[in-house]
């Protein structure tokens, strides 16, 4: 059974730090990209940062320097650690899996610039885990 759960979300104070992980299991695929993306109530879905299967990454331009993605050494858990929060990062965060495309790709993807390649997973993404920053 496939699955795709995100865990470590929280409430924290602007300037304070959270990290995210993510656990796909029951993929098969040989080679893939995975990513986070953040939807925040009556806003459009953001990518924020993605990792291809050699470990390049890339990142959304406002969170550049304050979040970091990485993923384990056996690809099944997916990493986001982010500091110096803004109240501006409050959103749903959720991870997703896509096939084997540049990450930079993966971005445009999940902000919504780019409608391929489709999502080769059921499900692509999880149900999210809440990140909340105050001022």
């Amino acid at each position: 059974q496939v699955k795709v759960v995100e865990s470590g979300g929280g409430s924290v104070q602007a300037g304070g730090a959270l990290r995210l992980s993510c656990i796909f299991s029951g993929h098969t695929s040989p080679r893939y990209t995975m990513g986070w993306f953040r939807q925040a109530p009556g806003k459009e879905r953001e990518g924020v940062a993605a990792i291809d299967f050699e470990g390049n990454s890339s990142y959304k331009e406002s969170v550049k320097g304050r979040f970091t993605i990485s993923q384990d050494d056996a690809k099944k858990t997916l990493i986001l650690q982010m500091s110096n929060l803004k109240p501006e990062d409050t959103a749903v965060y959720y991870c997703a899996r896509w096939g084997d495309i540049p990450s930079s790709q993966l971005l445009r993807i999940m902000t919504g610039l780019d409608q391929s390649p489709a999502c080769p997973f059921l499900p692509c993404w999880g149900k999210g885990t809440q990140v909340t920053v105050s001022s």
